[in-house]
């Protein structure tokens, strides 16, 4: 299986603030796409009481696992980052590709595929590398859109949370000041003034609770119960589709949508909370919430467990999860559900197929945070938000609102019935709907009463969107049947069509492109012949373009995503040359072929693996060293032909060589600004 491997943090942040001022881009993400916030427009809402510049971030899944995946996030404009579902099994065997995008959206991967140590880690670094972005001021911000909020998730059972590795790691989200300080002396001498910066040490006092794969229904009061209690954590229940029921599941999937081919088996319902368990134990929590003063709410949804009928994933997995824009329908019905019943008493958090197109909506739901995670897998990838904010200055510019507050209160036009349905003085009231009828701001006019008007106005602007939203086509199986173009041809080592798709939608940033010369690499074979070798010129491989594309060992985890989007058969991550971070992850990885470099450019080992086999290329006495599984030779690099000499084989293909050598030139070049580059200097 592969395995996703940290990258120091000296060398993220040399990486990060590198690659904005040689190539305007961050992690592979153009500075053009960044989501910086607007001068026009509040985006705040509060999450637990607490400021948070935007509602948007990213679920709990690919893009919050690593830092550079968070701080990825950030820049896309994404402010509430509910981080990658921990437990205490942290060496899951994972099945291989673990997502397919194709249509709607589906998986096989469950929680973190780092251990637990190894994830506190990463959301340190992200944390710090986010501040040190905003001191820095290349990033150029909007006024308040600086305040981040970190949700930490956990799963699935009452003893895995209990237990000392979960503790330590809750405890080590609440102080991280060792964390810090370690990670602080390893900021390079070139960013002294910035390793100065006070960093937050208190990354997160609220969680987010995962009730899936497995966890028992009876444990979920127990487990709130007791973060509440022992960990002091504001909380949220992150709660499964399958609390509408088989029934009205299956009715609005297979029959309102038309999924007929998504089959949810009975013991998705079986093995899950009912809804009258749902009711009852969120109601309990509520109580046992204010009496602590800690927040409490609720989240829809996780995704839907279904029978695994994809060719994608292995056949062994009899179910996969599907996400994206059938289950925004599925939860979005869940959310009215919820408001039939408690009314605007909890607040909801939100995961469900958001995109640009519905974005504006959940927002004059009241949602917060609303968290995406399927759409920044397509085509794009983070830098899809930038359409999620122009679409919402859209909506609010539309309905002339400023804030979120006000927004909600104007989206559908619900803002005198949310009025009258708010019990008030009848001078304030008039007061309300004269502002609201003159298009003014809302928030000095309602004062005391405006939490209540935004309130019901939430209420109703639910009822009205579920409404809509059910019937829409735009969800139905319909519009959403066929999956990316293919061209028929097949990937190679090197040249492609250089689309570039597979860099944006790989969420770890493991696909990057870089420059190579435009050459014939000779097919040079050196045949012994008695006592001398003769060159035999074979095929060369010729080199028709500059940009070539590669993969990034440590950050990719073969998830298969980019596979989906290129356009080209193969798999970018498994037929573009692939590049270790070092000679000891290289040799870790046996099955994987492969690059490693040691050293400087001029001149460094090499090690590469074609089909399995490996070979090593390294300076000696002046002489390259070239060696193989059958060979060893040595030669000049200015003529290899004409200075050829073995100690053991018959037949040696240069052209090997030749890839390898000019492949280290190319990735180590001074011009470049890559993930390999960086961790070799």
């Amino acid at each position: 299986m592969a395995e996703l491997v940290p990258y120091p943090f000296g060398a993220l942040v040399r990486q990060m603030f590198n690659e904005l001022e040689h190539n305007d881009s961050i992690f592979g993400l153009s500075a053009r796409k960044f989501s910086t916030g607007s001068q026009t427009y509040d985006y705040s809402v509060r999450f637990h009481g607490k400021p948070a510049s935007s509602p948007l971030g990213p679920a709990a899944g690919p893009q919050t696992q690593m830092a550079q995946n968070i701080v990825l996030a950030w820049l896309a404009g994404c402010r509430i980052m509910e981080l990658k579902t921990v437990q205490i099994m942290d060496e899951l065997q994972i099945p291989r590709p673990c997502i397919d995008m194709e249509t709607v959206g589906y998986n096989v991967e469950w929680s973190q595929e780092l251990k637990l140590a190894q994830s506190l880690d990463e959301y340190v670094k992200a944390s710090m590398l986010i501040q040190m972005l905003a001191a820095s001021g290349k990033v150029a911000l909007a006024p308040d859109f600086d305040k981040v909020i970190f949700d930490i998730s956990v799963g699935y059972d009452l003893a895995g949370i209990k237990s000392e590795p979960i503790q330590s790691f809750i405890e080590g989200m609440k102080d991280a000041s060792a964390h810090v300080e370690r990670f602080r002396a390893q900021i390079p001498a070139e960013y002294a003034d910035l390793a100065k910066l006070p960093f937050e040490t208190k990354l997160s006092d609220t969680l987010t609770l995962s009730t899936f794969h497995g966890c028992p229904p009876l444990e979920i009061e127990k487990i709130i119960e007791f973060l509440f209690r022992e960990n002091g954590l504001s909380c949220i229940i992150k709660l499964n589709p399958t609390l509408l029921g088989k029934l009205r599941a299956r009715e609005l999937l297979n029959n309102i949508l038309g999924y007929e081919g998504i089959e949810i088996p009975d013991s998705a319902f079986d093995n899950d909370a009912s809804w009258e368990q749902a009711v009852g134990f969120v109601d309990r929590l509520g109580e046992v919430a204010k009496s602590l003063g800690l927040g409490f709410g609720v989240k829809f949804t996780n995704t839907l467990l279904v029978k695994n009928n994809r060719s994608v994933f292995p056949e062994k997995e009899a179910h996969m999860y599907m996400s994206g824009t059938p289950l925004h329908v599925l939860a979005m019905n869940l959310v009215a559900q919820f408001r039939a019943h408690f009314g605007d008493r909890f607040p909801i958090t939100f995961a469900a197929g958001i995109d640009s197109k519905n974005f504006p909506d959940a927002v004059a739901l009241g949602l917060a945070p609303i968290t995406v995670c399927s759409d920044l897998l397509k085509t794009g990838g983070y830098g899809r938000t930038a359409t999620y904010y122009k679409a919402l200055d859209a909506q609010m510019k539309d309905v002339g609102a400023q804030n979120i507050g006000d927004y909600i209160i104007r989206a559908y036009d619900q803002g005198l019935a949310a009025l009258n349905a708010v019990e008030m003085d009848p001078d304030d009231a008039a007061a309300c709907r004269g502002a609201y009828e003159e298009g003014g701001g809302l928030l000095d006019v309602a004062s005391a009463n405006y939490a209540a008007w935004v309130s019901a106005a939430k209420l109703l602007n639910t009822k009205h969107y579920v409404e809509l939203v059910t019937e829409n086509s735009r969800y139905a199986l319909v519009e959403n049947a066929k999956g990316p173009k293919k061209v028929g041809s097949q990937l190679a080592l090197f040249d492609c069509l250089t689309c570039d798709k597979c860099i944006p939608v790989c969420p770890n940033n493991a696909n990057f492109s870089f420059d190579f010369e435009q050459v014939a690499i000779p097919g040079t074979q050196m045949v012994k012949d008695g006592a001398t070798w003769l060159a035999k010129e074979g095929t060369p491989i010729e080199i028709t373009k500059k940009h070539q594309l590669g993969n990034f060992h440590d950050f990719c985890n073969e998830c298969g995503n980019c596979d989906t989007f290129c356009p080209e058969d193969g798999g970018p991550y498994l037929a573009k040359p692939r590049f270790f971070s070092s000679v000891e992850e290289w040799k870790r990885h046996t099955t994987h072929d492969g690059f490693a470099f040691t050293g400087e450019l001029d001149f460094g080992g090499i090690q590469g693996r074609f089909k399995g086999a490996e070979f090593s290329v390294w300076i000696e006495g002046g002489k390259i060293r070239f060696k193989g599984p059958d060979f060893d030779a040595s030669f000049e690099e200015a003529d290899p032909s004409g200075t050829f000499t073995a100690s053991k084989g018959a037949q040696v293909d240069l052209q090997t060589f030749y890839v390898m050598r000019r492949l280290q030139k190319a990735v180590l070049a001074t011009t470049q600004v890559n993930l390999v580059k960086t961790v070799a200097d």
